[in-house]
């Protein structure tokens, strides 16, 4: 996998350690609970689609890379790799 891969998720990471900052300080200023919980909101949401957009970028790559090798063995070890990753998405 390259580095350069997920390159375009590190803008989106910097902004949300922004917004982690602005939280740090909501609390510290002792900001009402409600704008501190809809800034966590906020930075959760940014957190889940940096997460599904990597997500994304590895089974249009790296699985599919593994599915056209034609190796039988990569193939059952992504699929199984995939579930797995599934798995943990529901249990949150």
């Amino acid at each position: 996998m390259s580095d350069s891969m997920h390159a375009d998720q590190l803008e989106y990471l910097k902004k949300i350690e922004g917004q982690i900052r602005g939280l740090q300080k909501m609390i510290e200023d002792g900001r009402y609970c409600v704008d501190i919980l809809t800034q966590i909101k906020s930075v959760s949401g940014a957190i889940r689609r940096v997460e599904a957009n990597i997500f994304h970028k590895h089974l249009e790559n790296c699985v599919t890379g593994a599915l056209e090798s034609g190796s039988r063995t990569e193939k059952e070890k992504k699929i199984a790799e995939v579930l797995e990753l599934i798995e943990r998405y529901h249990k949150g």
